[in-house]
């Protein structure tokens, strides 16, 4: 991953606005000059989607990382998109707060990139995802509009919902500049378990078991080393509990007429460098495990994640056959495969391209990038 970004940070030229002022004109000039643009935040995720199919400038948010407004008696933040996530959560932690999402690397992952990917975490299961705990963004749009929503837009965004539209868009429709988010308080108590399970089914029933009982936890997953018909071992679950210690410890005593803990072993919440993300329903967890040979963590969602390098194109005809998506996330794989990221777009792939024609009519950010070539 690393070799293929410093060849792209050679052959395109990379450009870090201070202001969204600055960065709606430096795009609003691309789009004059026929250039294609990526925007990048933390650059973490840079390999997900398809490899666009031209690249001429980078338009980096890496200058506009300030904290704006932390309305913390309101439960709200507006921040800039350049802003890791890191040094959000910081700021807001010293006022008992959090936005309520476990992304990947952290440290160096964006706002404006989270967003982008729509990477929540396994927290989505109890506080949502992105889409509910964003409430306001301003976007620079190739023209070098800045549209915010609540506010004045120009007329092609009009009527859309731009928080909910942009998030999971890969950067493709415009360049987020700022965020406004729902906060939550910071939890009194986290506590981690790890249940044991025989085989796939029963770690299905027992996930499925836990969504459907009285308990509320943060987040549910499981995992699983490799196929059983390869002699994996039994899938694990592991389970997040936040609360007051007397609630997590009624929670706790439920929990065990359910399953059996792991003696001895540490709870391991896993998010994995991985090569694919999957999303299916929760009833088919064992299901498609059966068919993964490699390492895989599910969420309790139905969104997981896979490290296998073989055999993609019949595990994501399979997962599709069942109604699901697998995406892969590195170009490598997509190049060795044969495949693109994204799959089967399905009949929303017109309404998607229309979408993108409204927004970016000369096709300036990230061509190619996204579902269906978009």
């Amino acid at each position: 991953m690393a070799a293929e970004t410093d060849q792209l940070r050679a052959e395109v030229k990379i450009l870090e606005p201070e202001n969204e002022r600055e960065l709606a004109a430096a795009l609003a000039e691309a789009n004059r000059d026929g250039l294609a643009v990526l925007p990048r935040g933390g650059g973490t995720k840079m390999q997900w989607g398809n490899a666009p199919a031209r690249a001429d400038v980078i338009l980096s948010t890496k200058r506009m990382n300030r904290i704006l407004e932390h309305a913390w008696a309101d439960l709200t933040v507006t921040v800039e998109a350049g802003c890791t996530i890191h040094k959000l959560q910081e700021a807001l932690a010293a006022y008992g707060q959090r936005l309520a999402i476990d992304p990947l690397w952290p440290e160096d992952a964006t706002v404006g990139g989270v967003l982008s990917t729509n990477d929540s975490g396994g927290l989505r299961l109890r506080y949502g995802g992105l889409r509910d705990l964003v409430i306001g963004v301003t976007i620079a749009l190739p023209d070098g509009t800045l549209a915010m929503s609540g506010g004045k837009v120009v007329k092609n965004v009009a009527g859309y919902d731009l928080p909910k539209l942009v998030t999971g868009a890969l950067g493709t429709l415009g360049v987020i500049t700022k965020a406004v988010f729902r906060l939550h308080p910071l939890p009194k108590n986290v506590y981690h378990v790890t249940l044991a399970t025989a085989d796939l089914q029963e770690g299905e029933r027992l996930v499925l078991k836990i969504l459907d009982s009285t308990l509320v936890p943060a987040a549910v997953q499981i995992r699983c080393h490799s196929s059983v018909q390869n002699g994996s071992s039994a899938p694990e679950i592991d389970v997040a509990f936040e609360g007051t210690e007397e609630g997590i410890a009624s929670q706790m005593k439920q929990l065990w007429q359910m399953g059996k803990p792991v003696e001895g072993v540490p709870a391991v919440w896993a998010r994995m460098d991985a090569d694919a993300k999957l999303s299916i329903l929760p009833t088919q967890i064992a299901e498609t495990l059966a068919q993964i040979s490699g390492e895989a963590v599910i969420h309790a969602t139905g969104l997981g994640w896979i490290r296998q390098r073989e055999g993609l194109g019949a595990l994501r005809a399979g997962i599709e056959q069942a109604g699901g998506s697998l995406v892969l996330l590195r170009h490598a794989l997509m190049r060795s495969s044969g495949l693109d990221a994204w799959g089967n777009a399905g009949d929303a792939l017109p309404l998607m391209r229309e979408v993108k024609r409204q927004f970016d009519p000369k096709n300036t950010l990230n061509p190619g990038r996204f579902v269906g070539g978009i």
